[in-house]
């Protein structure tokens, strides 16, 4: 059992990640995607399709370089699912 710092219980809750990316899709939320094993670099876009396999549709997709610091607009991206490492919203 978990308790926060003022003595209330805090239940952890485990999301399903296709009922995220589902959320994601109906708000049309800005994710980035963390590609498998590229650790300096990420992509952006709106999400605007997926399909069982977690492969990813991202509309006005960016890529971006974290040690270089460049960013590339790529337009429409199409991402497969077994090279995602982390899907986050990108907060406004």
């Amino acid at each position: 059992m978990l308790y926060n710092g003022q003595g209330q219980k805090v239940q952890k809750v485990m999301v399903q990640s296709i009922n995220l990316i589902f959320t994601y899709l109906q708000n049309r939320s800005r994710i980035q995607v963390w590609p498998f094993e590229q650790v300096s670099m990420w992509m952006e876009g709106c999400s605007i399709g997926f399909d069982e396999c977690v492969n990813l549709v991202l509309d006005d997709g960016k890529e971006t370089h974290s040690k270089t610091k460049s960013r590339k607009q790529l337009g429409w991206i199409l991402l497969k699912g077994g090279n995602i490492t982390l899907l986050q919203r990108v907060s406004n």
